[in-house]
Order: C-alpha cells, then sequence, then structure tokens
C-alpha cells in the first residue's frame, strides 16, 4: 500500500508546529521553516528598532532537528541576526539563555510533546519568555505579507556554538536556596529516569548527579530521536518505567517530555504520582517555605487552590496557555504557578515551564518530608479529571451553546475567561470549543472518577437538551 502523509501546520501564539515534510503551507516544509523564522527575525527586528539582532536557539533531539536547525541559523543570518546555538537543548534552557546572552529574542527547535513526525518553532522575546498573542499575530502578517529585507553581504549575521549551558542551568537550579542538594544526597534516593530518546535524556541524569543521587537508572537516554513510545508523559505510556522502578527497588521515576518543560513522577510502588500532582506537591513546598500566591490555569485540579488556602495564602485561575498563566503570575505578584500537564513555572529562576525546577525542588520535598513518593501523594487532595469531548455539527455556533450553559448554572460560581466553568461545592466541570473545529471540550472534576465521569455526561445531556 502506499504510505499516506497526513500533513499538519498549526500556526498559533505558542509557535509554529507541523509535521515534517509534503506540500509548503501543508506541513512544516523547508520552505515554511525559512518564511516564519524570517517573519520573526523581522518582527524583532522592528520591535527593537536596529537591524543586528541577537538570538538564542537551541533544540531538542527529535530526527529533523538537524535539518530545522541548519535552515532556522541560515534564515538568521541572512536576516542579520547574529545566532547563539546551544545545540542540544532543553526549553527552559533556552528560556534562561536568552536574558543570560543579553540577546534579543529566542528561538527552541522543538514540537514538546507531538510524536516523532512533528517539529516546531517555539518564539521567545528578549526576557526568555513567549510571545503574546498580539505579537504572534503580528509575525503571521508580516510572514503573509512577505514584508522581509535580507542583509547585504557585509551585514550577514554571525554564528556561535555554546554547549555551556547543561552545566549553567544546573547551576541555575542547585543555586535556588529552596532546593538543599545535601538533603537529598543524605536520603540515598535511587531514581528512574525515562527522557524519550530526547534532550532530558542529558539533562535530567546529569541533574540527579549534581543534587546527590545515589544511583540514577537510566531508560531511553539516548539523545538520538528515536521516541520508544509515545513521548506525552501520560500513565499509558509510562508502563515499562513503572516496571523498572518495582523491579529495581526505585524511589521514584521522573518521566519528561522531549523539551523537558512537563514533569510527570512514578512513585516506589509503580503507581502514578499523576501529572496533575506535580505541580500540587511543589507548590505545596514553595508556599510553606516562602508563603505567597499561586496560580494555574482553569483546566488544572482544585487541589492546588485547597493546598494554597491551607497555608492562608491565595490562589488564581488564569486561562489555559502558558502565556496565560504567566501574565496572571506577574499580575498576582505569584511565588509559583503553572498547568496541570506537569508545567511547573518558578519565577524565582524565570517565567517559564521547567522540569529541572521542578525536580529539584520535588527531591528536596520529598527528602525532607521523610515519605515515600505514594506517601506524599497520598497527603494531598484527592481529585479525580475526566475529559471529554462533544462534537457538534459545522452549523451550529458554539459560543451560543457556551452562553447557554452559562445562563443554565448561573446560581454556581461561573467564570468565562476562557470558555465556561462552573464550580461546584465539590467539583467544577470546564468547557471550550476548540479554534479548529466544531468540537467542546469538557474537562470535569470530582472525588472519584465515577462522580467526574456523571458530572462530565450530565453537562454533555444538557449540551444536547440546549442544541
Amino acid at each position: 500500500m502506499p504510505k499516506i502523509h497526513v500533513v499538519t501546520l498549526i500556526k498559533s501564539i505558542s509557535g509554529i508546529r507541523g509535521t515534517i515534510g509534503g506540500k509548503p503551507n501543508d506541513g512544516l516544509t523547508p520552505l515554511d521553516i525559512v518564511k516564519f523564522t524570517c517573519a520573526f527575525a523581522r518582527f524583532i527586528q522592528n520591535q527593537s528598532g536596529k537591524k543586528n539582532i541577537k538570538v538564542v536557539i537551541g533544540r531538542d533531539a527529535r530526527i529533523s532537528g538537524e535539518m530545522v536547525r541548519n535552515l532556522v541559523v541560515g534564515s538568521l543570518q541572512g536576516m542579520g541576526a547574529d545566532v547563539i546555538d546551544l545545540g542540544l537543548s532543553t526549553t527552559p534552557t533556552v528560556e534562561v539563555a536568552v536574558p543570560e546572552e543579553n540577546a534579543d529574542a529566542g528561538i527552541i527547535l522543538t514540537a514538546s510533546h507531538n510524536p516523532r513526525q512533528w517539529n516546531a518553532l517555539k518564539l521567545l522575546n528578549g526576557k526568555g519568555e513567549f510571545i503574546s498573542a498580539d505579537e504572534g499575530a503580528e509575525v503571521l502578517r508580516i510572514a503573509d505579507q512577505g514584508d522581509i529585507d535580507f542583509a547585504d553581504v557585509d551585514d550577514l549575521g554571525s554564528y556561535t556554538m555554546d554547549a555551556s549551558y547543561l552545566e549553567k542551568h544546573i547551576k541555575m537550579v542547585l543555586d535556588l536556596p529552596l532546593v538543599d542538594p545535601e538533603a537529598i544526597r543524605s536520603a540515598n534516593f535511587t531514581v528512574a529516569v525515562d527522557a524519550v530518546n530526547s534532550t532530558g535524556g542529558m539533562f535530567v541524569p546529569a541533574l540527579l548527579k549534581a543534587l546527590g543521587v545515589k544511583e540514577v537508572i537510566e531508560l531511553y537516554c539516548d539523545p538520538n530521536g528515536q521516541f520508544p513510545h509515545n513521548p506525552e508523559p501520560l500513565p499509558e505510556n509510562l508502563t515499562e518505567i513503572a516496571s523498572v522502578i518495582r523491579d529495581r527497588g526505585a524511589d521514584v521515576g521522573i518521566v519528561v517530555d522531549p523539551d523537558v518543560d512537563r514533569l510527570a513522577m512514578v512513585c516506589e510502588d509503580g503507581s502514578m504520582f499523576g501529572e496533575e500532582y506535580t505541580l500540587v506537591a511543589v507548590s505545596d513546598f514553595v508556599v510553606s517555605n516562602t508563603p505567597g500566591n499561586t496560580v494555574s490555569n482553569l483546566s488544572s485540579t482544585r487541589a492546588l487552590r485547597d493546598v494554597t488556602t491551607a497555608h492562608g495564602q491565595q490562589h488564581y485561575a488564569a486561562a489555559v496557555g502558558e502565556v496565560n498563566v504567566v501574565e496572571k503570575m506577574k499580575e498576582v505578584s505569584a511565588i509559583i504557578g503553572g498547568e496541570g500537564n506537569g508545567g511547573v513555572i518558578y519565577p524565582e529562576l524565570h517565567y517559564g515551564r521547567d522540569a529541572l525546577v521542578g525536580i529539584g525542588l520535588f527531591l528536596t520535598q520529598l527528602a525532607k518530608s521523610g515519605m515515600s513518593c505514594s506517601q506524599l501523594r497520598d497527603s494531598f487532595p484527592k481529585y479525580i479529571i475526566s475529559k471529554n469531548k462533544i462534537e457538534l455539527t459545522p452549523d451550529i455556533d458554539v459560543d451560543v451553546v457556551l452562553r447557554g450553559m452559562e445562563a443554565k448554572y448561573a446560581s454556581e460560581q461561573v467564570n468565562t475567561i476562557d470558555g465556561v466553568k462552573i464550580d461546584f461545592a465539590n467539583e467544577w466541570v470546564h468547557l471550550r470549543k476548540s479554534n479548529t473545529e466544531p468540537i467542546i471540550r469538557i474537562y470535569a472534576e470530582s472525588s472519584s472518577k465515577e462522580q467526574a465521569d456523571q458530572l462530565a455526561a450530565q453537562i454533555i445531556k444538557d449540551i444536547k437538551e440546549l442544541i
């Protein structure tokens, strides 16, 4: 049978991502990579008011990475930009490198948790933070209109390779006041790591050894881009590390996605700590030591609100998306925040999801608690999220449906900053529309899977009645 090539190119505020190959503007082809790289360089030149900008780049280990890197580097130099290339790196490492290098921008070449056929350009401003929705729209406008002016031969940008940031980023984590390598060393931890053969295989074991972990069991830590399983750190993809932990008597398992901005833990008995609870645990530790506000997105577990208020502090909710969480964190001066996908944002180091920071804080907490990983997990309020969706016909106005649900549950606590979230006394449901298809995503959380599923089923029934 002939091979079917499914092509996708998604242009969003978080960057440009797509499947490698196909026709221009269908997949992430070389022409698309050049076009969007040049448009971003032009945007940064316009914003900074200077032609000779400095841009930091880094990439995960996926097999298309070298090809994409070559195109990005050449395009930036052709725009007159000086390039600092971190080589095989992580998303948070590039984020910390941008301000360290006094650069004007950064580009991370990674499709995050997406499968091997994907790649992407993640775009950072001069603070090492993701560009805003308005800025992203301007980059897309420049790309569409071709408003690009290339440099003359005497003004081409320079290229510098800098492989020092693995050590620099690890040192930044170790230097955080709340990270205690001595406590971790005294705990004599054995830690298993699954890094899906991407750059976490370089960074995570190196960090663990620097933190004083007694033994590191490496699973898929060869950064060759050959993902051994679906790279998203969800329970169904983590059966192998769970078995290894039980067989080898490890204290905890650490799992990261290909660009190391999401962190999941597996307990000593092979049970899942739960991606939702990465942020809950680390936040509980941070807030108990340095009181302050917390932020998570509307689709994240209520457990974060519970542990925050238990410490007498305030929790705030943001629209879904890292940019929105960071914006809210700055607005309310939050000391920690993130997303329920294992994304920990700790402004003490930088405003970006950082699995390395999460690991340092979590292992310190685990060491000082005197508990096993599963005991620590059981010390937090227990919630389960049920994720569902309802597909609608294209003629149905999704916004009208959402307004109808808002009206139906007006007696409850309703938040409409991102779809419709309805907070009940002991559970919640969040309805969000897809931007690309007639779908409403329905996230429901309660104290058990049965109750969460039941709540989601009730909401689906309500929507169908509205339609």
